[in-house]
């Protein structure tokens, strides 16, 4: 590996754990819900980061929806992730999880796309079924974490390109992981929440079966960023 690349990679890495620390204190209300973060000089100095790696951490901050930006005026703090995260998953994988969302979104979405291009009878029948095997686990109150990667994986068997499917077996530990969390949280919610989840798989299903290959597109790229911005919402506040 040459110089460059291990230099942008320890970068990231740091921007991922700064990531992970910012969270964590917003998290446990040390910057609290609606209030200014400190500035990027104090920031900088809290974590001992170079500038460069707090704004690749606070860019990811931003893209999860947790912070916003004002101009001239600095980053806010939007959303108090719920500590039920942390009932699913430690606060040092977070950041990774995140990301795998990020990269499936854009992965799964071209997937979707070919497959309402390229998806036989037999292709079709076994996503219909693995969505309707995830129908079943909801009624059961089941997790369905399995389900749901199974429903995610017979997408990428239709879109007839076994590099697909063979990236997401590569992942299937940190997909699973994501979908844990997601699904353990929807189920701290009412059966709404599990509804508007499945509502989304069937966007999806009704793109490939009607070969509308931007509709499915779409459609997968909003369910996994939903996915990505759910996992912060945790359990309804109500049950505290």
């Amino acid at each position: 590996m040459s110089k460059v690349s291990t230099q942008k990679n320890a970068q990231q890495s740091l921007g991922a754990m700064v990531y992970e620390q910012i969270l964590a204190v917003i998290m446990d209300g040390t910057y609290e819900l609606n209030t200014k973060l400190p500035s990027e000089a104090q920031l900088c100095k809290e974590f001992n980061v170079s500038r460069p790696i707090l704004r690749e951490a606070l860019a990811r901050l931003r893209e999860d929806e947790v912070i916003t930006s004002r101009r001239g005026s600095g980053s806010y703090v939007i959303k108090k992730p719920d500590s039920a995260v942390l009932q699913f998953s430690p606060i040092s994988s977070i950041a990774d999880i995140q990301r795998c969302f990020e990269f499936r979104s854009n992965l799964e979405a071209e997937a979707a796309a070919l497959a309402a291009e390229r998806r036989t009878d037999k292709q079709l029948a076994a996503i219909v079924s693995a969505y309707e095997n995830m129908n079943d686990a909801n009624a059961s109150n089941k997790l369905a974490t399995d389900e749901d990667f199974a429903f995610h994986l017979a997408i990428t068997d239709a879109a007839n390109n076994h590099f697909y499917r063979n990236v997401l077996e590569l992942l299937e530990k940190s997909i699973k992981g994501g979908i844990n969390i997601t699904r353990n949280l929807s189920l701290l919610h009412p059966e709404s929440r599990l509804q508007l989840v499945q509502e989304e798989h069937q966007i999806i299903v009704l793109a490939i079966t009607e070969g509308d290959s931007a509709a499915a597109r779409s459609a997968m790229k909003n369910h996994l960023n939903n996915a990505r911005i759910r996992m912060f919402e945790g359990a309804p506040r109500e049950r505290e």
